[in-house]
């Protein structure tokens, strides 16, 4: 087993140690893994997507103020049917879209935002 040293923020840690008290695990390394896991099924899903694909996209992020999330919507501007947003509590804003895409096309778009580190939550429900 190869070893990884880390360095975390405090959310993140905090964040860390709550996966770990939630699923009983008995270290951080096993939180880590889990996260890897779940990471992983994610990206074998979204590789599963072929053809034209609709759906619906919810992302919750932080800081409203932050203009990131609408100009990835304007790049995918074609993908983007309608869409929901509403403010939610500190500073937190829910986007619901609904969208139709070419697979590789969606890819990217979630790609995108969750590589930008500024989602708390991204996901992809297929029609």
């Amino acid at each position: 087993m190869g070893i990884v040293s880390i360095s975390l923020d405090d959310e993140s840690m905090s964040s860390l140690n709550e996966i770990q008290k939630e699923y009983g695990l008995a270290c951080r390394s096993e939180a880590v893994r889990l996260a890897i896991r779940s990471a992983m099924a994610g990206m074998q899903e979204s590789g599963k997507l072929k053809g034209t694909v609709e759906g619906v996209l919810i992302v919750v992020r932080r800081e409203h103020a932050d203009p990131w999330m609408s100009a990835i919507q304007a790049r995918y501007v074609r993908a983007v049917k309608t869409q929901l947003h509403s403010h939610l509590r500190d500073e937190r804003c829910l986007d619901v879209m609904i969208v139709s895409d070419d697979a590789e096309g969606l890819r990217s778009m979630l790609r995108e935002i969750e590589g930008s580190g500024k989602a708390d939550y991204v996901r992809f429900i297929p029609e």
